[in-house]
């Protein structure tokens, strides 16, 4: 569960950071996100979320 939470805090900081440093880029990419296709979407997220486990899997696996 520590992890699961770090990783959340992780992420929340990235994404702050990358608002704070390119708000017009970043608005203009959560414009673009809003008016994709669902399907499309489903699929990106699948993949990210396939990648991410991939690099937790092999973070693991190699005790870094």
């Amino acid at each position: 569960m520590r992890d699961f939470l770090t990783a959340v805090g992780l992420v929340f900081a990235i994404e702050g950071l990358l608002l704070a440093a390119f708000p017009e880029a970043m608005r203009k990419a959560m414009a673009e996100v809003a008016a994709s296709d669902g399907h499309f979407l489903r699929r990106i997220g699948l993949i990210s979320a396939a990648i991410g486990v991939v690099i937790v899997f092999l973070l693991r696996g190699l005790n870094l």
